[in-house]
């Protein structure tokens, strides 16, 4: 049996329970993997509270969408995401892959990509959906470089890559994060700025004639407000944070990710995943894992992700 992190009813982390599921031979196009390591995203706490639709003969549902592993069994044409077939005893690792909080998983192959030998499976669970993320915000309002970007909560879990990928690009990176956080943000090379009151005078004092772009990860009304104020053209903001779509859209800015009026950005998404693997790769990007959790205790897991303050990926290790 597979044991399976699902929503047992609609609602927050008390919902959340771990269940025995059917193992499935994997048909053609797919493998089987021995998850090692499932990352949790905010979207999964969404599902659990019943964003998705909240039918209650679709309970229970199984949650997650990121995972990395190893192939346990393959069907015939098992083709992985780099165009190479996989075979058993292959270490990867994909996102989109539905309930992948479990301890085994039957996918299709083209989600998969190989993991670097030198990376670890938690990593590199938590690698792509925020990964690509980061890349869709970055296009959105055109960072390159020598462009000053100011970037919210640049040590959440998003925040990370975005500011990592930035630098790639050669932009400077304003980040906004607690203090406890700033050393890590400095180590990585971006500028940090304490958020709260006064925010919109510490980035001036350090960007004078304002920033380029702006990019919102955390949701609240003085990102949005301190980054319109610090922006020539607000068409270089962009938020990922459903409850800032609406006012973010009619300032001019751009929302992205899930929802109304936001841009999914399928097509730049998926094209990403081989750029962030490359670079996953090569060791020029991480991923921050904030803390694991025993798959038996993804309860706690998401009580700790829905708080919004866990500075980094929550992964679960079956």
């Amino acid at each position: 049996m597979v044991r399976a992190v699902v929503a047992a009813a609609y609602g927050g982390p008390e919902v959340i329970s771990v269940v025995d599921a059917e193992s499935r031979v994997p048909e053609a196009g797919e493998v089987t993997i021995a998850v090692k390591a499932a990352a949790l995203n905010r979207w999964d706490a969404k599902q659990a509270e019943g964003a998705a639709g909240a039918d209650p003969a679709k309970l229970p549902v199984r949650l997650g969408n990121e995972a990395a592993g190893v192939v346990t069994a393959v069907g015939e044409d098992a083709v992985g995401l780099e165009g190479e077939p996989l075979a058993v005893g292959d270490e990867v690792y994909g996102h989109k892959l539905r309930g992948a909080q479990a301890s085994e998983l039957t996918v299709k192959a083209a989600l998969l990509l190989r993991k670097p030998a030198a990376r670890s499976f938690v990593e590199a669970s938590g690698l792509l959906s925020n990964g690509t993320t980061a890349v869709h915000a970055l296009e959105a309002v055109g960072v390159g470089a020598g462009h000053t970007v100011l970037l919210h909560s640049a040590s959440g879990a998003v925040g990370w890559l975005v500011s990592q990928l930035a630098l790639l690009r050669g932009a400077r990176v304003v980040g906004t994060a607690s203090a406890r956080n700033h050393d890590a943000l400095r180590e990585l090379g971006v500028e940090p700025v304490t958020y709260g009151d006064g925010l919109e005078g510490r980035v001036r004092a350090l960007a004078p004639d304002g920033v380029d772009a702006a990019i919102d990860t955390v949701g609240t009304d003085e990102a949005v407000a301190v980054s319109l104020a610090l922006l020539a053209d607000p068409a270089r903001l962009v938020t990922i944070a459903n409850a800032q779509f609406a006012p973010v859209v009619a300032a001019g800015g751009k929302a992205i990710g899930g929802g109304a009026g936001a841009d999914p950005g399928t097509a730049i998404r998926d094209a990403a995943r081989l750029e962030l693997a490359e670079l996953f790769a090569a060791g020029r990007l991480g991923v921050d894992v904030a803390r694991t959790y025993p798959l038996e205790e993804a309860r706690d897991a998401y009580e700790l992700l829905v708080t919004g303050h866990a500075g980094g990926k929550v992964v679960l290790e079956p």
